[in-house]
């Protein structure tokens, strides 16, 4: 059979796997062993896996995702996340739908120490959904701001998202944080200015917060600084170059037990937890990063890739032309898969095309990692959608979901902006040597 064809069957039957309920991880390295097995021979197939486990397993770069993990952990815990909050909302809460805007900020000053999206809704949830129900807030807005402002974590560095994609494709990791900075502070920036143009258009969907005293304001900027410490440790110290990646994730952990311990907030009982969360949850990372992986070398393989390849020079399609199917992909995928499943098993395929017409892999990192930031807020998927109907059971669904529809658009903006002009993400890694 020809290995083009087997490649093929290898993605439906993996897709059906998926459908069917199987791991994504798991169902990568099932397809993976089978499609080995198809085009050459066992022993080759069992060589494979050897060389990839043993590769994979004891890369340094690894170190790094229950580390990122570990500083989300504790931010939590902690209630550093709390302090964050009630600093924002005393600096924005006056604004125009203030309150949602102190969320968006608080979930992108998460994001910046702790790289996750559905820790942030979960934490932020119980944070701010009741403050914003003090003042009657439109429920679609209160639910939906929260929702879309956590897909910053995986933009914001560190990013674990951005670990994961660094590892898949061998892309220097420090330059993908660097790289996520600028796009972060517009995405802020753009999902704010979506909230305060609506409430001011109507004023009742989020009336005005409480007013607080200059005093008041000036203290509570102590209760932000351990995030931006941690932040500036972290992403300074990658951006001068005085350690990699890897380091800076231990050098940030060590940094807010530090600064939990000084606040007297650390526990055995907290530690515990974080310490076991981490290790769960890097564990699964770990399983679909290896099946990502072995899918990539069975679809090389099968030429697959290079048939693709092939038929978009045959066709002629302009890079802004490839980009744009490529984004509605993207959109496709992210009604069906989680961000992880999204960006796995496309990547093997869009990496080659992409770098074939002349993008850098950093930015198509940048690009990818906003495109899967959509997968986790549309229907029907959208898991931050349904972290937060946990914490607001008395809105519907539907009205999540609508809550979060401005903030899905103004993302495809600013994708087509990072398309258009890719120095908005390149810039900031160029002027660290890293682009």
């Amino acid at each position: 059979m020809d290995p083009s064809i087997i490649g093929i069957l290898g993605f439906v039957g993996m897709m059906v796997l998926i459908v069917m309920g199987v791991p994504i991880g798991f169902a990568m390295l099932t397809t993976a062993a089978v499609g080995f097995f198809a085009v050459g021979e066992s022993n080759f197939a069992e060589t494979q896996f050897s060389i990839t486990f043993f590769d994979q397993g004891t890369s340094f770069v690894f170190v790094a995702v229950p580390l990122y993990f570990m500083m989300g952990q504790l931010v939590q815990r902690t209630n550093i996340a709390f302090d964050l909050y009630e600093c924002v909302y005393r600096w924005l809460g006056r604004l125009p739908g203030g309150l949602a805007i102190s969320s968006v900020v608080a979930c992108a000053g998460f994001g910046a120490v702790s790289g996750g999206s559905v820790t942030a809704v979960a934490t932020m949830g119980p944070m701010c959904i009741p403050a914003m129900r003090r003042y009657n807030y439109d429920d679609a807005l209160a639910t939906g701001s929260i929702s879309a402002a956590g897909t910053l974590g995986i933009l914001i560095p560190p990013s674990i998202i951005m670990v994961g994609y660094g590892i898949l494709t061998e892309t220097s990791i420090g330059a993908l944080f660097i790289a996520g900075i600028i796009p972060g502070i517009l995405m802020t920036i753009g999902y704010s200015a979506t909230i305060a143009a609506r409430c001011m258009i109507n004023p009742e969907l989020g009336p005005i917060g409480e007013k607080f005293s200059t005093r008041e304001k000036v203290v509570s900027l102590t209760k932000v600084l351990p995030v931006f410490l941690t932040f500036i440790v972290v992403i300074g110290g990658i951006y001068a170059g005085i350690f990699t990646p890897t380091e800076a994730a231990g050098v940030g952990v060590l940094a807010l037990l530090i600064i939990a311990l000084v606040m007297r907030r650390l526990n055995w009982t907290n530690f515990r937890e974080s310490l076991l969360k981490s290790v769960h949850t890097s564990a699964m990372i770990f399983i679909i990063i290896i099946g990502g992986h072995m899918m990539g070398k069975f679809v090389v393989l099968t030429g697959l890739t290079e048939g693709v390849i092939g038929w978009i020079t045959a066709a002629d399609f302009s890079p802004l032309t490839v980009m744009l199917m490529i984004s509605l992909l993207y959109i496709a995928l992210g009604m069906v898969l989680d961000v992880w499943g999204m960006l796995i098993l496309t990547i093997p395929f869009t990496l080659p095309i992409i770098m074939n017409l002349g993008y850098d892999p950093i930015w198509y990192g940048v690009y990818a990692v906003i495109m899967a930031e959509l997968a986790l807020i549309t229907p029907p998927v959208g898991i931050n959608v349904y972290v937060m109907a946990k914490m607001a059971p008395d809105v519907p669904l539907n009205r999540i979901f609508n809550g979060v529809a401005p903030f899905f658009i103004f993302t495809l903006i600013l994708v087509a902006a990072i398309t258009l002009f890719p120095d908005i993400a390149m810039w900031l890694p160029r002027t660290a040597g890293m682009g």
